[in-house]
Parts: structure tokens; sequence; C-alpha cells
């Protein structure tokens, strides 16, 4: 489903190249997925710039990867080998490596209990009836681990990742900004890594931190605060792109409600009731997460009449994308090609009025990419090259310079 905001009025730029920024959203392991899926597509789509080299790039919860990652320039074939095909001679994607058991934050609960089974034992000796089982019940509750999974691998994994093959880990030496956003525990608000005075901590911990989701994750300390989710305070924090000067935004959010009215039902008879505490949570969090995103789609249309603004999400009836395994691995593959489908779907039902949008921006269509309605994901995607670090960063520096000369043409 594409939401397209059109610019009332668009700036007069002059001689001066459009400026393209990306925002994308959490969503978990399944949304993360679903928007590598739809990035390929718009990759495959687009002719006239590439998604890893934008101008401005904001991430949110599993989309900070993303957006890391083509802010590095990796592009979007690459991931897929990463992610898909799990073929990729650079990284080695293990899902259970994001699932192992937070003990130390296990552990450092525990300790905490029989401090706690004292104080209890007091106040069921000396406090009134009254005051006695709230107090516990807080008591008991702060033992509970605030993270079922250790956080940790993933900072390793990205760390891995950003420091290899002429790869950055600092904010500071990429070549477009990227803004990764987390949210202070403590106090609600919102942080922007990437930003001066946070543009210091390494990529692989902020993306760690926005991608913090209580209850899964321990929240992250840095700098004596507590970070968790981004998407606590905003679902896709598309202000920080508008903020920064762009002339199109490309938005993706994966977490929409599932319309179990209109959409199939997950074998057969299967319902959201069926899926129990779980699959309720997580509708009605999609439910508050997408109202929230729409309103404030709705006022930075007002708010900068002069953006084209371009959001893409799933659509409702997709009872797969809600129900799927995350860390299956069959799931992943398919949950990547409805993405990369519909968005594809999207582009060629809605050529008409995203044309002249996107070609305002220096961006056409492929006419023969987008009508082909059987082209899966990993058509286009060639295998991989087998580079030594040394001829990567090689071929790396060759493609920058390609680049450049290119687009002093």
């Amino acid at each position: 489903m594409l939401s397209l905001h059109s610019a009332v009025h668009r700036a007069d730029r002059g001689a001066r190249a459009p400026r393209i920024g990306l925002a994308v959203a959490g969503g978990g392991p399944i949304g993360g997925m679903y928007e590598l899926g739809a990035l390929r597509a718009l990759d495959d789509a687009f002719e006239g710039r590439d998604l890893h080299r934008l101008d401005c790039y904001v991430g949110v919860s599993s989309g900070a990867f993303l957006a890391a990652g083509l802010a590095n320039r990796m592009d979007t074939a690459e991931m897929c080998r990463i992610f898909i095909t799990g073929d990729s001679d650079d990284v080695q994607f293990r899902p259970e490596t994001f699932m192992q058991p937070a003990f130390a934050e296990y552990a450092s609960r525990l300790a905490r209990a029989p401090r706690l089974v004292s104080e209890w034992w007091r106040e069921v000796l000396f406090a009134p009836d009254a005051s006695r089982w709230p107090g516990s019940m807080a008591r008991i509750g702060s033992l509970m681990p605030t993270g079922l999974f250790d956080n940790r691998a993933i900072e390793r994994f990205l760390r891995d990742v950003f420091t290899r093959r002429g790869r950055s880990n600092d904010f500071r030496k990429l070549d477009a900004p990227l803004y990764v956003v987390a949210v202070d525990l403590d106090s609600g608000e919102a942080v922007r890594f990437g930003e001066p005075g946070w543009d210091n901590v390494p990529i692989s911990t902020a993306v760690q931190a926005s991608a913090a989701l209580p209850g899964l994750y321990p929240p992250v300390k840095l700098r004596g605060r507590h970070f968790v989710d981004g998407a606590l305070r905003r679902t896709m924090h598309a202000s920080v792109a508008l903020e920064h000067g762009v002339d199109l935004l490309i938005g993706l959010n994966p977490l929409v409600p599932f319309n179990g009215g209109r959409g199939k039902r997950m074998g057969g008879e299967r319902t959201l009731l069926s899926g129990g505490l779980p699959a309720v949570l997580s509708q009605t969090f999609r439910t508050l997460l997408q109202s929230r995103m729409q309103v404030g789609l709705a006022r930075y249309a007002q708010q900068y009449p002069d953006i084209d603004q371009l959001v893409f999400e799933p659509n409702a009836e997709d009872g797969e994308l809600f129900f799927a395994n995350a860390f299956s691995f069959t799931a992943r593959r398919r949950i990547c090609e409805i993405a990369y489908r519909n968005t594809m779907a999207d582009l060629r039902h809605r050529r008409v009025a995203l044309a002249p949008v996107l070609a305002a921006h220096g961006i056409t269509l492929r006419d023969d990419i987008i009508n082909d309605s059987k082209r899966s994901i990993l058509d286009g995607i060639a295998p991989p090259t087998r580079d030594t670090d040394a001829t990567a960063r090689l071929r790396r520096a060759l493609d920058e310079v390609e680049h450049r000369i290119a687009s002093t043409k």
C-alpha cells in the first residue's frame, strides 16, 4: 500500500541536484525482512538513483540496520545475499545468535531476591494488611528480567560488519548523514544518534539501543542513561529527514494491523483470538503505531508542503505477515518475496501519479521491471564476488571514483 503526498509547490533548486532521504521504521525481524524486500523492489524499479547513494538516512529499531547498511554503501543485492540466500562471501548471518538468553540480566535480577524476600517478611509481620500486598507485588515484578534475549550479540555482529571492507562504524565518516533513533527510558526523550553530541557513539551501539524492544531485549546503558526501541516515541521518525532539507522522502513502515475481516484467515479457521495474548498485543501495537503515523504524515504534508513524500506499507489483508515465524529461514525468504511483489504492484498501479513525482527528482521507473508480474526478488542478484577484504576495498574505491565521474558529467 503506497501513500503519496505530492508537494504543493516544489522549491526552486537551481543547479542543485535533488536531495532524497530514506526513513525506515522498525517492526522486529519480520518487519525488517519486509522492508528488505520492499527496498530491493525499489532498487530494481528505480532508474537514476541507487538507494545506497541517497542524501540522508533515518533508521528505527530493525530498520536501523538496513539504513546503516545503505549509508555504508551496502546495496540491497548484498543484503539479500546475507539474509535470504545465505551465500554472501562477506557476512554470515545466523538468527540463533540473536536468541541467546540474557543470562547476565537474569543473574542481576535474581541477586536481588534475598533482600526483597527479607523486606517482604518484614512487611508480612509488621505492615498493615491493606498496604502489604501492593508492595509485595511490586517487589515480585522487580525480579522479572527486562529482556529475554541478550542484545550484546547484535552489537558484536554489527560492529564486525561495519569495520570491514571499507565500511565504517563511525557516523562522522559516512558519506551521507545517518540518524538512528532510540528513546531514553527514564525521560521518554527521543535521541538521534548521529547528531552532534551523539555522533561519536558507534553505529553498532546506536542500532543495538534503537532495537532494544522492551520485553525482548534489555535496555542499553550508555552515558549513564538507558535506551530502548525508538518506535516507542514515533513510528518512523520521518521528521528527522524532512528537517534535513530533503526534496523527496521515501518511507517504509512494515507494521500495519491485520484485517482478518476482509483478508484470508490463516490456517482455515485461524483468527487473531486463536493466537492468544501475543496476537492480541501485536494487533493492538500495530493499530496504535499506524494510527499515530497516519496523523504524523498528514501533519508533515501541511508542515512541509514543498517536499514529496512516499510511504510504502504492507497490505492489511496479508495474514502471512502477521502469523509468520520470525526466526524461520523459509519465512524470511517468503516475507521478502511478498514485500517485493507488493511494492512492485504498488509501483505498477500508481505509475501514472507516481512517475511525474519521481521524474522531478531525477528518477524514472523501469517499465519492463514493474510490468513483469512474475519477477522474483532473487532475479537480478548476481552470485557473490568472492572478494578478499583488500579487493573489496579496491572495488569499493573504484566504484566511488566511477560514480563521482558520472555525477560531474
